[in-house]
């Protein structure tokens, strides 16, 4: 099961060098990886089985103001198509792949979920402790989230594969 990024529809594609497609897999991209890690939780909750979770570019903003979060949902509010079309050349910067097959606008309802969400640890420990690999995937030149503040949160949970190179969309 895939979850797709904040503005985008079935962009798995994109990540088909990395994703592994098994019946107890879960992935997703970006704002996609916040809802496969609710998901996860859910199962876990369900006992339902889940052998690993594939975290692509997590929207991770734990490490951004208040203001800057504001901000953010004040500019899509003004002028939404214009924070999209930006949103989606930072996505797939420094590669200018196509990807407007995928794009599908999000709301103000899911941008302030991404912004606000809060990557929490006992959630994460949660997972490894029920035997759920963990595997995130981040690019150095991320130009949506700091990467680098992203890989120094997650590897204390999961095998972090930080390419060179690339940025958010991992191309």
């Amino acid at each position: 099961m895939f979850f797709s990024g904040f503005s985008l529809l079935d962009e798995k594609d994109i990540f088909k060098e990395y994703i592994e497609e098994t019946e107890f897999t879960i992935s997703g991209f970006s704002y996609g990886a916040i809802k496969a890690l609710k998901y996860v939780l859910e199962a876990i909750e369900n006992s339902k089985r889940i052998d690993k979770i594939q975290l692509f570019s997590p929207a991770y903003f734990n490490d951004k103001s208040k203001k800057f979060k504001r901000l953010q949902l004040l500019y899509f509010q003004k002028n939404n198509q214009q924070y999209i079309d930006n949103f989606i050349q930072n996505t797939i910067y420094p590669n200018n792949i196509n990807i407007n097959k995928y794009i599908k606008n999000g709301t103000y309802k899911q941008l302030d979920e991404l912004l606000n969400f809060i990557w929490d640890k006992d959630d994460l420990e949660t997972i490894t402790k029920h035997n759920i690999k963990i595997e995130v995937y981040l690019g150095a030149k991320d130009k949506i989230i700091d990467s680098k503040e992203a890989k120094d949160f997650f590897q204390q949970f999961a095998e972090v594969y930080y390419i060179k190179d690339v940025g958010h969309s991992l191309n």
